[in-house]
Formats: structure tokens, sequence, C-alpha cells
């Protein structure tokens, strides 16, 4: 599923994110939600979060 509204988005939600460095490649990682940085409701590239891992990016897919 993907998911440019924030409301769609919790944390400990399983998810794949793009990191700004491979926006270009468009390579995505994968983890859980920790904090979701978007304020809007929705946003056109994504809603940014940082996973549990620590490293920050705009979801693509929801996994769960």
């Amino acid at each position: 599923m993907e998911s440019n509204s924030r409301n769609q988005i919790k944390p400990g939600l399983r998810v794949a994110i793009v990191l700004k460095e491979d926006q270009r490649s468009n390579k995505l990682t994968e983890g859980i939600v920790k904090d979701i940085l978007t304020n809007s409701q929705n946003h056109p590239h994504g809603i940014k979060v940082r996973l549990e891992t620590g490293v920050v990016g705009r979801v693509k897919k929801i996994l769960d």
C-alpha cells in the first residue's frame, strides 16, 4: 500500500522508506516507524519518518 497521508502511518508500523541519498536510485529501506516527522496531513513525496534504527526517510510503502 502506498501512503502520502499522515493518518495512515503510526509508530510501530512496518514500512519501506526512501532515504535522502537514495532518492535518485529509489532504493527502499525497510523498518519500523519510531517517530512521524511530517506535520502536515499530506505530502506529495511521502510522509517523513524516523525508523527505530534512527534512519530518516519518506514512506513509499506500508508493509503491514
